[in-house]
């Protein structure tokens, strides 16, 4: 297992003072189940990168517990996982904890550091390790491995080789790297008791309270024992209660709802024949690199208000490894759903993904003109949480919103009128269609309208 850790700050080798390891030596350090070596691939100062080699010995870890075929044959020597984040706090034990004994000023320093990971067991894919490191301020880029390269049809593995590039602390990345490894593995190597508990507050600290995967990283890292969680979410929380933070994973989780709403909606444009649409309120993209995927679609747009997350949606794309002529396809840009905008005209469709409910009610007849009268496209898929649906989250407070940011939640009656009054303004027809397991009562969790342009 390797893991490298460079810089470009000027000059480059002051990473050797904060790692406490010099440049010019070859390290050794023998562990409980292997060794580690420290040594420096490159070290100018224009460039210097640090490298950890972990050697885990498979006998080493079975001695004296039996003799499982499943013990000696596994991927503990070839992955990163908490054996990782052991060597981690052996091998660079001042710099996790901020100190840097030669130059002390050279730990609270910010400088552009990439860490890479050779292979990365990602137990909930990219998308989980994005949501991981991205709000820390990383840019992530994951390359994926295939189960076997003879066998492609099997598809690709939960195993990642990881770029993390950031301008930060190497306390800080150590830090994440520490805590977020095993999250990532959803495993631990040893007992894990109270003193863990000490352990992610200690190397969470600054970061992990403000984090919104919190309460997931708290369950992994813990293992998912119930009672350690809720100490840690009670100290972590502040306002926050451990019980709301539960409550909040409970709801999201069981009902995986993201990945049905984009296979929907990807379904419905092909039904449609929309081989040119735009996504309005794109996000970081996801669903544009499901559409850019798939070399149905001719023409793809992107559109959010938020600048930051349209760079996040362009590096979304760079992963995939699209051919030129599928980037060509590709326009993402900002702007308003609530002013008129002539880059949202000659698309076939577009879709709003859990999109209008952040808008203050006032504001939907502006965006109904922009895209119902100005940009005019064929077919308009719209998708907004069915609040109905909310009494059958057991953890969801009465009258409150599945997400902070919502202005309102409407029942299916209320979208339809809106709707109905939206086709009688600007000519166009409706159906509608649920998204997620539906109940005979309530309905299903998301409502979906499609509009299609009358001819009439």
């Amino acid at each position: 297992m390797l893991l490298t850790i460079s810089t470009t700050h000027s000059p480059a080798t002051d990473l050797g003072y904060l790692l406490g390891k010099h440049p010019d030596r070859f390290q050794t350090f023998e562990l409980s189940f292997g060794r580690s070596q420290v040594f420096y691939p490159e070290a100018t100062t224009d460039c210097c990168t640090a490298a950890l080699l972990l050697e885990v010995d498979p006998v080493k870890l079975v001695r004296g517990q039996g003799t499982s075929l499943s013990q000696y044959v596994n991927d503990r020597p070839y992955v990163a996982s908490s054996f990782l984040s052991v060597a981690i706090a052996k091998v660079f034990r001042s710099a996790l904890s901020g100190q840097c004994k030669d130059q002390p000023k050279l730990a609270t320093l910010t400088m552009p550091l990439c860490a890479k990971l050779a292979v990365l067991p990602c137990r909930g894919g990219v998308d989980f390790l994005e949501r991981l490191f991205e709000p820390l301020g990383y840019t992530v880029t994951a390359t994926p491995h295939v189960l076997d390269e003879h066998f492609p049809e099997w598809g690709d593995s939960a195993y990642f080789s990881v770029e993390l590039e950031a301008i930060t602390t190497v306390q800080a990345l150590l830090s994440h790297l520490y805590v977020l490894i095993p999250v990532l593995d959803e495993d631990k190597h040893y007992w894990v008791g109270e003193d863990e508990v000490e352990k992610l507050l200690r190397h969470g600290e600054g970061w992990l309270n403000d984090h919104p995967e919190k309460a997931q990283i708290t369950q992994r890292y813990l293992k998912r024992q119930k009672s350690l969680s809720q100490s840690a979410l009670a100290q972590l929380g502040g306002e926050e209660t451990a019980e709301l933070a539960a409550a909040e994973l409970a709801i999201e989780k069981p009902i995986s709802l993201n990945q049905v709403r984009h296979e929907t909606i990807v379904a419905t444009l092909k039904k449609y024949q929309a081989k040119r649409s735009i996504d309005l309120g794109c996000g970081e993209g996801k669903l544009v690199a499901l559409l850019a995927k798939d070399n149905f679609f001719e023409q793809i747009g992107g559109m959010d208000v938020s600048y930051r997350s349209i760079e996040y949606a362009r590096a979304r794309l760079d992963r995939i490894f699209l051919s030129a002529a599928q980037q060509q396809r590709i326009q993402l840009f900002q702007g308003s759903l609530t002013y008129r905008d002539r880059r949202l005209a000659d698309y076939d469709a577009a879709t709003l993904v859990e999109v209008i409910e952040h808008l203050d009610e006032s504001r939907l007849a502006a965006l109904a003109r922009v895209v119902f009268e100005f940009a005019r496209p064929k077919l308009v898929l719209i998708t907004t949480p069915n609040s109905e649906y909310n009494i059958k989250f057991e953890n969801l407070p009465t009258g409150k919103f599945r997400h902070h940011d919502h202005r309102f939640e409407w029942t299916r009656l209320e979208f339809q009128t809106w709707a109905a009054d939206i086709c009688q303004r600007f000519n166009y027809t409706v159906s509608f269609t649920d998204i997620g397991s539906v109940d005979p009562d309530v309905g299903a969790p998301t409502q979906m309208a499609i509009f299609e342009e009358s001819n009439k």
